[in-house]
């Protein structure tokens, strides 16, 4: 299969997970993108999504699926999202696109996160993709230099803002043994609005397509 073959059937394969006359979680990315396209074919058996990004808000009302606010909604069943990186612990990297933020609010208030990726995202070990940090304008130097001193090399994302108006810092070079341990470190250097670990809430399922057929592991 091709990447995007390979997207599209992960995306596919999420769609059994979604439950009827419920809110969707909807995160953000290519594949992501797929997911939208296959779930516009069952709108008709949700009441709707709550959208990680504004990009994503935007292809699903070109769906015509609607979008809700998250303050309004009380539960969510499932939420879908990509990943930059996965092991097979199910701890990702993800904000790539941007949306790390909002992507970890969707996944804390659903009560399942299905991830959906393609065998390249698989790792033996994170850190090789950049890890993204949102990070607040003028904590900037000073989060990139607590940063250096946990091995990292901090680099701005150039003409990029996220969708709540911050920065991101693209970490290089940062081994990361011990997911938990990090992401803990990194969300207490004030500045940084969150970085792209999931590893204190992982993924529950994680969907890979390779070239011959779709995985799943269960947390």
């Amino acid at each position: 299969m091709s990447p995007d073959e390979k997207k599209k059937a992960a995306a596919m394969a999420a769609i059994e997970y979604i439950e009827d006359d419920s809110i969707v979680g909807v995160g953000t990315g290519s594949t992501v993108n797929y997911f939208i396209d296959q779930l516009a074919e069952i709108k008709n058996r949700i009441e709707g999504a709550v959208s990680s990004s504004k990009a994503s808000e935007e292809r699903l009302k070109k769906h015509n699926i609607p979008v809700v606010n998250l303050n309004h909604v009380n539960e969510i069943p499932v939420y879908i999202d990509g990943a930059d990186e996965s092991t097979k612990n199910l701890h990702l990297i993800k904000g790539g696109g941007g949306a790390l933020t909002r992507e970890k609010i969707v996944a804390a208030a659903s009560n399942k996160f299905v991830c959906i990726v393609d065998d390249t995202k698989l790792v033996d070990m994170l850190g090789k993709f950049p890890l993204p940090v949102e990070v607040i304008p003028m904590a900037q130097s000073f989060v990139a230099r607590e940063i250096a001193k946990l091995g990292g090399t901090p680099e701005l994302r150039q003409g990029y803002t996220t969708d709540n108006g911050n920065i991101i810092l693209d970490i290089h070079n940062l081994k990361i043994i011990n997911p938990v341990e990090m992401e803990t470190k990194l969300n207490q250097i004030t500045g940084i609005v969150t970085n792209g670990l999931f590893a204190l809430r992982p993924a529950d399922i994680l969907i890979i397509a390779d070239n011959n057929e779709v995985k799943t592991i269960r947390r």
